[in-house]
């Protein structure tokens, strides 16, 4: 019964992607492009998050 459950979510994530697929497409042609500061707006904030966990790990200690 598990293996037949496994083999079913396979088969549905498979069919998700195909249905997604032309979705992505337009995505990809369409969509924003990014602009010069936008990395820096991402790493920004994910060093912030990364330096919290270290503090956090540091003070468990």
């Amino acid at each position: 019964m598990d293996l037949f459950l496994k083999l079913v979510l396979a088969a549905v994530l498979i069919l998700l992607l195909f249905r997604m697929w032309p979705a992505y497409k337009a995505w990809q042609e369409q969509g924003r492009k990014a602009q010069q500061g936008d990395w820096a707006a991402v790493v920004l904030p994910l060093a912030g998050v990364a330096g919290l966990v270290v503090i956090l790990v540091l003070m468990v200690r």
